[in-house]
């Protein structure tokens, strides 16, 4: 049931009450709809909360400039009003990296991460290049970049055989507002420098996951993310690129569901 804090957060929860609970963060420009087609498997032995971002979905605007650390304030915020001391948090791409934020700034109240299609150090070139995606969306609005990252976000095969998907997601993002979402992606570019090498590290059982043809968060990212910390596993999903969540949740959730099983249950 659509439920809303008293910051604004608009969220749900689902599954079991009593059963240990997993947080769910999106991406930019998305909504907690992206997590639809992983809701019916994690549901069945967790209890789930999903939520909208702020400035996202059906949430509230942005409190203040948007900042990696100030999304991970949300979510502490949003446990807090509900008397959840500690979650496993699954974050997708910036979701991804704003749970190993949340994980650096409050470690007692994380039993896991899992990571998925997030970005990492880029490299000079790339970096340079996201940076100036994100100043295009400033000039011309979620729009304006919006054909080629449906290309880069699903393969064409996708794209070509559920265009109601498609249009769906395409929906999610032309519904941004433009300066919030400008201002959005701005943290997708330049937060990630701050988690890199994180200090203080993460101590959590994570799970990082990208897919092969994923170009803004490679496997490359992937498994530099897991290498920083102590004990994660890496896996790489073939084919699909940085969408693959949405084409095949299958192929996530068997993992992750294993994951959590070993870690959280």
């Amino acid at each position: 049931m659509r439920q809303t804090s008293a910051n604004g957060t608009v969220y749900e929860l689902h599954g079991p009450e009593g059963r240990p609970v997993v947080a769910l963060v999106h991406g930019l420009g998305l909504t907690r709809e992206t997590w639809a087609g992983h809701l019916p498997a994690l549901k069945q032995n967790y209890r789930v909360l999903n939520y909208d971002l702020f400035g996202h979905g059906e949430s509230a605007a942005l409190p203040e400039k948007p900042s990696v650390t100030m999304f991970a304030q949300q979510l502490r915020d949003l446990l807090d009003e509900l008397n959840i001391d500690r979650v496993a948090i699954i974050g997708f791409s910036l979701g991804g990296m704003i749970n190993r934020r949340f994980a650096m700034d409050y470690p007692d109240r994380v039993s896991s991460l899992v990571v998925l299609n997030s970005p990492h150090d880029r490299g000079e070139e790339a970096q340079k290049l996201v940076e100036q995606r994100a100043a295009d969306t400033s000039a011309g609005g979620p729009g304006a970049t919006l054909d080629a990252t449906i290309e880069r976000w699903f393969t064409e095969e996708f794209r070509i055989n559920n265009a109601d998907i498609i249009d769906q997601i395409r929906g999610w993002v032309l519904a941004n507002d433009p300066a919030i979402y400008a201002q959005c992606r701005m943290v997708l570019a330049h937060g990630v420098k701050e988690i890199i090498q994180p200090d203080p590290p993460i101590i959590h059982p994570t799970l990082v996951m990208t897919c092969e043809n994923d170009s803004g968060s490679t496997p490359k990212m992937s498994r530099d993310i897991a290498a920083e910390i102590t004990g994660a596993k890496a896996i790489i999903v073939p084919t699909l690129q940085h969408m693959g969540l949405v084409e095949r949740p299958d192929l996530f959730t068997a993992p992750i569901l294993e994951f959590l099983d070993q870690h959280n249950s």
